[in-house]
């Protein structure tokens, strides 16, 4: 079978774009989607074992993972950078984007706030604590 192997990443404002051979890049054509209905949506999903929704049974037991590196891309800082704006060590927040470790309640509570006002909770960190 012959296989099409194509490169591609997302530039930082947020464009799709493909890597040819000698480096340069070339945005996607804007195709649009093949429109569904809910029902063929939800027909694909079942027929996927990858991607079948879960059940309401399950949503309940499901354990809440923080996406550290999903917020991380968002603010589009590299691990270094949110290590210093934020001062969690570079080591933990690659055990926590990695799956080796999961964030404890307080980091958990900390990257809500995070999430919640990165610049506030920046500002904050580079002015440092306020005397009484």
């Amino acid at each position: 079978m012959n296989k099409t192997h194509i490169s591609a990443r997302i530039r930082s404002d947020g464009a799709v774009v493909e890597i040819l051979a000698d480096g340069s890049e070339r945005a996607f054509p804007e195709t649009a989607m093949r429109p569904m209905t809910e029902d063929e949506v939800s027909a694909a999903a079942a027929a996927d074992p990858d991607a079948r929704p879960m059940t309401p049974e399950q949503l309940k037991t499901a354990k809440y993972k923080p996406r550290t590196k999903i917020l991380r891309r968002a603010l589009g800082l590299t691990q270094e950078e949110f290590s210093v704006r934020y001062h969690i060590p570079i080591g933990t927040l690659r055990d926590w984007e990695q799956g080796r470790s999961e964030p404890d309640q307080p980091a958990r509570a900390y990257l809500s706030v995070i999430a919640g006002d990165p610049e506030g909770v920046s500002r904050t960190l580079s002015v440092g604590p306020k005397t009484i």
